[in-house]
């Protein structure tokens, strides 16, 4: 009896004309998201190519390592980004690179491109997060509730058909015939990724396919929803307002007021105080020092060369005190900062997740690896390159690499140098973070939507057992 239902349900769905341009709108939408985030990795890999070569182009003819300046760093493009945005677009990609004080992360993408700000990326999280609950919502609505106002159902429980076994066969049914369908584009995608000669690893299929599985579980969510409300209604039209309301507090209300309440409840220091307090206390260490420097004598009788020697060593020394005490101060501040920060974001995630778009959003970032951690990942790694740098710099000329000034005295009889050769420099490589330092946070959220996909059924089964088919 279950097999016929669901088979009765097949026949259903995938013959009727709300399908076959549903499905065709969501098979267009998931092919181009492969093709536009495919084409997207291509141009960021010859803008990321470009700008490495320029950064080495602007070191030719240079003839001593104290005057490298404005060394550059860049986020590198992955192949998951392109497929799943998340913050990628969001960060500052570029980072200057002094040898020594604060990073901070320059040139987004939306700074390049600043419509893509306003209109964002069609990406896998979109299609599913938007268009695949739509979808599920449009063929659940109606599941029971449609089927009494057509007579149907009371002619099927007229022949002894169990309603345990019809409510499963009508899940079991919807979710086959709209899923598996959705298989045949998402592998059409994977063959435009191959054709496109995306460079994806091993790591990165898992992540596609934890992405897309998390879809499913988010779709079931939505048609498991639908079958609760439709069971739990008269009417086929009363069911689908309810579930429109429903999906517009779970994909646009709820996640946004999630943030809102908890940047109410924790207050995050804004950049801008953090720099203005930052530059307050540079003034004041500079002040210090100046005196110091007007009160620089070298001993008599010494020569120009041996002067100019001295005074840089002693500039240097200056230098090196205030930026440790710049350092200081800024990582205690920091610090305090990224504190705040973070016991706000999980506030506000937490929040969210009463929302299945939210979680599902949550899930697909962290597994994709274009989550809210990773500029603090980016950064990381920038500082630790950062100080390879400067060990590097420090081998080169046996100084600190400040980005200050650098004292000369020329006699003019000095040979000619020959230029630096830029490769020597440390290659940035930029490692993301492996996929099994999130399976936490990822098991509970793929828990969080099997749950609710349960629960919804369960609701439904209970309330179709009572429900009036007359």
């Amino acid at each position: 009896m279950l097999k016929l239902i669901i088979e009765k349900e097949l026949r259903e769905i995938i013959g009727s004309t709300r399908f076959a341009i549903t499905f065709g709108a969501c098979s267009v939408l998931l092919l181009l998201s492969f093709y536009v985030g495919a084409r997207n990795f291509q141009i960021s890999m010859e803008q990321y190519e470009a700008s490495k070569r320029e950064d080495l182009r602007k070191l030719e003819g240079v003839t001593d390592w104290n005057m490298v300046r404005d060394l550059r760093i860049f986020l590198p493009p992955q192949p998951m980004t392109s497929l799943v945005m998340g913050v990628s677009n969001d960060i500052g990609r570029t980072v200057e690179i002094r040898g020594s004080g604060e990073l901070n992360g320059i040139e987004s993408r939306y700074g390049d491109d600043p419509i893509y700000a306003v209109f964002r990326f069609l990406d896998l999280d979109f299609i599913f997060q938007i268009i695949l609950s739509l979808f599920a919502i449009l063929f659940a609505y109606d599941a029971v509730n449609g089927e009494k106002e057509r007579g149907t159902l009371r002619l099927t429980l007229a022949n002894a058909v169990p309603r345990s076994s019809y409510i499963l066969g009508k899940m079991a049914g919807s979710f086959l015939a709209l899923a598996v369908p959705l298989l045949i584009p998402m592998l059409l995608g994977i063959l435009i990724l191959v054709v496109m000669q995306i460079p994806m690893k091993g790591d990165d299929w898992i992540r596609l396919g934890l992405v897309v599985l998390a879809g499913y579980f988010y779709f079931t969510v939505f048609l498991s929803l639908g079958l609760l409300v439709s069971s739990r209604t008269e009417k086929s039209s009363t069911s689908f307002l309810y579930l429109l309301v429903f999906w517009i507090l779970s994909v646009m209300i709820v996640p946004r007021t999630a943030v809102l309440l908890a940047g109410r409840a924790i207050d995050v220091p804004s950049v801008d105080q953090l720099a203005s307090e930052k530059s307050r206390f540079s003034a004041s260490l500079w002040q210090e020092q100046r005196k110091k420097m007007s009160e620089f004598r070298a001993p008599e009788n010494t020569p120009p060369p041996k002067m100019m020697e001295e005074f840089q060593k002693f500039m240097s020394s200056l230098g090196e005190e205030r930026e440790k005490k710049m350092s200081e101060f800024s990582e205690r501040l920091n610090e305090k900062r990224l504190n705040k920060q973070r016991e706000q974001e999980e506030l506000a995630f937490s929040l969210a997740r009463i929302s299945p778009s939210a979680v599902f959003s949550l899930v697909s970032t962290t597994v994709a690896g274009t989550g809210i951690h990773l500029k603090d990942l980016y950064k990381a790694e920038a500082e630790r390159y950062q100080e390879s740098y400067a060990e590097f710099i420090r081998g080169k000329t046996g100084q600190n690499p400040s980005g200050g000034m650098v004292f000369r005295f020329s006699t003019g009889d000095e040979e000619k140098k020959e230029p630096i050769n830029p490769h020597e420099i440390p290659v940035f490589n930029f490692e993301k973070e492996p996929l099994s330092a999130s399976f936490g946070s990822i098991s509970v959220d793929f828990g969080i939507l099997i749950l609710c996909s349960l629960l919804f059924f369960a609701g439904a089964f209970r309330s179709f057992l009572h429900y009036d088919a007359r």
